[in-house]
């Protein structure tokens, strides 16, 4: 049987950079051992599922080691499939996932991930990943994430994470954000996953629904950009709206195929 596939990078306008996802629009659901197969052989940070039936498009995202309750960058990517490859002409673009109803708004070239909220909270370093970490944070923040708060956006740039003691930690689907004030940006971050296949996520759409509630208290700002300043980084267009976030994006695709499950 063939399948469609699409390599995209999301959160940029520019080939090799953002986070790349790859993205397969299914006829019916394969079983689940499948579709992490397919993500594992795929190697990108995200691989997203969708089905469309009875007018809804359901949609689930995989790593190469678990499928995740919600991913921003695979959204993004898929919304951009649908619009400029399959000919999906609505201008809001709802899925059912494993976190409710999400959609995308497609403004002037940008993507728009309507997210739900997550304010993190003030939490203690657990021991080994403070062990972990060259540079210890100004405030320990938790939600799904550990939100780490740093003074300055060289803190984030030159952190360095000792896997050993990282991967000791266990996050469920969570992992760990660092993040400071920007320059030319309103903040920055970068996002790394214990015991992952990819220590570092390139973009993550996801880390910003906690992101961009914290920064809007602290800015007393409602509409932000930020930039994860990973080796390909990504910017992103952040609006705070009570128990939503926007977090806005471009994207390019890098490659169109096809894969054989004999």
């Amino acid at each position: 049987m063939d399948f469609s596939l699409f390599h995209v990078d999301a959160f940029t306008d520019t080939l090799f950079k953002g986070n790349p996802a790859c993205v397969v629009p299914l006829e019916n659901w394969l079983e689940d051992a499948v579709l992490l197969s397919i993500a594992k052989e795929n190697a990108a940070p995200e691989t997203a599922f969708f089905v469309k039936n009875k007018g809804q498009i359901h949609l689930r995202w995989f790593t190469p080691d678990l499928e995740m309750d919600l991913c921003g960058h695979a959204t993004l990517a898929t919304a951009h499939v649908l619009k400029r490859h399959l000919g999906y002409d609505e201008e809001v673009i709802s899925f059912n996932t494993l976190s409710g109803i999400v959609s995308v708004s497609v403004i002037d070239e940008l993507y728009y991930l309507d997210f739900p909220s997550r304010m993190p909270e003030k939490t203690q370093l657990p021991i080994n990943l403070e062990k972990a970490l060259s540079l210890k944070p100004k405030f320990v923040l938790k939600s799904r994430d550990y939100v780490l708060v740093y003074d300055h956006w060289d803190d984030i740039k030159n952190i360095q994470i000792e896997r050993n003691y990282f991967d000791e930690l266990d996050l469920g689907t969570g992992g760990v954000i660092v993040t400071a004030p920007g320059e030319n940006v309103d903040f920055v971050s970068r996002f790394f996953t214990p015991r992952a296949t990819l220590l570092e996520d390139p973009v993550t759409g996801s880390a910003h629904c906690s992101l961009i509630p914290y920064w809007a208290s602290v800015l007393s700002k409602q509409k932000m950009t930020a930039h994860q300043i990973s080796d390909r980084g990504g910017r992103l267009y952040c609006e705070n709206r009570i128990d939503r976030v926007w977090i806005g994006g471009k994207a390019c695709t890098f490659l169109k195929g096809k894969f054989q499950i004999k």
